[in-house]
This record gives structure tokens, C-alpha cells and sequence, in this order.
């Protein structure tokens, strides 16, 4: 396998865990957004980290939060580059690309919803390929609907009581089928970041962290 299907394979979970910086945890304020992927077990597969450009791209990643332009790149174990997930800037209606290499292999897109929060995955041709939404009064769960079945989940893991006081920092992932196929797969990976960014993250630094496993 090669690209991000290094990564996803015929894995059914796959845990990632912010990296947080200490400027981030004392000050209040967002950093460049760091991520490490592991598999269920905790062994290290990768990483994934947003792309910073100065200190105009802390400024609008503090004053724009989960609206901002953002770029995550997606390693290996031995930091070869795999892959990124690209997302425009918008107010609302957020959108995140994502790219095996460089070629573009789809996209998650959300969509307009009153009681769920509601995406969908599209793949290269922007053919809508899966839907994720938020059941009513369970909001840290997202199901994962692929053909009209339930094949996994989104759901955030808390880290505690006390962790969350200090720091929005969590574990969180993707758990899907190994039936649904791995391109798929692929884009669904990298789209968990954009529900984290939409749904888990908070400017004011707090309130944060996804987890793909289950209640």
C-alpha cells in the first residue's frame, strides 16, 4: 500500500491524539494544531500537523478560529508526507479537500441541517459517498452511513475531568467497516479533522477532542 492507505489499510480504528503546545494550554490561545495517529493498541502510525506560516497565520487562526483557512498534512512513522486535507475559508457550510499525494481524492463537506449536525464525504467526482451526522441529544456521537447502513462512528472520548480543566486536548478518531472501500476510507480519515475543527474546537482554547470508537 502507498499514500494514506499506509495508514487506513484494513484497519477498522484509528486513534489520534492532539499535541498540544504550551502556549496553547496557558495562554488560552489557539497553536498550530498537532496530531498523532495511532492504532487501537496505541502503536504509533503516523502524524499530522497544520500548516503554520508566521505569525499572520497565528493571528488568523486566533481571530477566525474554526472559520479559518487551514491545511493539515498527514506523515508516515518515518515523516514522509502522504497526504493533506485543504479547507477554504468560510463562515459556514465548512469544507475540507483531501489529497492522496497530490492528487485530489474527495472531499467532506457540511450540509444544512435544524436537529443534526450533518456532513457528507464526496468522492474525486463530488459524488456524495457517505453521510455522517450527530444523532439528537447524543452531540459528542456521529454516525457513519455508507450505502444506507450504519458501518461506524465518530464520537468524542473524554479525557477526564481534570485534563479537560487544563487543556481541550483529547484522543479521537475514526471506526469504520473494512467492507467500505478504502478510498473512502482514505478521505473519511483526514474529514475527521474538520469535524474536529467545527464541532470540538473552541477559540477561547477550550471544549475539544473527538474520539471514533463508540459511546
Amino acid at each position: 500500500m502507498s499514500g494514506l492507505a499506509t495508514i487506513v489499510g484494513d484497519r477498522t480504528r484509528i486513534m489520534i491524539h492532539q499535541m498540544h503546545e504550551w502556549g496553547e494550554i496557558l495562554l488560552g490561545f489557539e497553536s498550530k494544531n498537532r496530531f498523532e495517529l495511532c492504532d487501537e493498541d496505541g502503536k504509533r502510525l503516523g502524524l499530522a500537523a497544520e500548516e503554520a506560516k508566521g505569525v499572520g497565520a497565528w493571528f488568523l487562526r486566533n481571530l477566525f478560529g474554526r472559520c479559518r483557512k487551514a491545511s493539515i498534512h498527514i506523515y508516515d512513522g518515518d515523516g514522509n508526507r502522504l497526504g493533506r486535507g485543504e479547507k477554504p475559508f468560510r463562515w459556514f457550510f465548512h469544507r475540507m479537500e483531501v489529497f492522496d499525494g497530490d492528487k485530489m481524492i474527495g472531499a467532506i463537506q457540511r450540509k444544512w441541517s435544524i436537529l443534526h449536525r450533518k456532513f457528507v464525504v464526496e468522492n474525486a467526482a463530488g459524488e456524495e459517498v457517505m453521510q455522517i451526522y450527530s444523532p439528537l441529544f447524543r452531540i459528542w456521537t456521529f454516525k457513519l452511513m455508507f450505502r444506507d447502513q450504519e458501518v461506524g462512528r465518530i464520537s468524542k472520548k473524554w479525557g477526564g475531568l481534570l485534563k479537560e480543566m487544563f487543556t481541550d486536548a483529547d484522543i479521537f478518531g475514526v471506526e469504520c467497516d473494512p467492507s467500505v472501500p478504502v478510498e473512502v476510507r482514505n478521505v473519511l480519515m483526514v474529514a475527521t479533522f474538520l469535524i474536529d475543527f467545527t464541532c470540538f474546537e473552541n477559540n477561547a482554547g477550550g471544549g475539544r477532542g473527538l474520539n471514533i470508537l463508540g459511546d
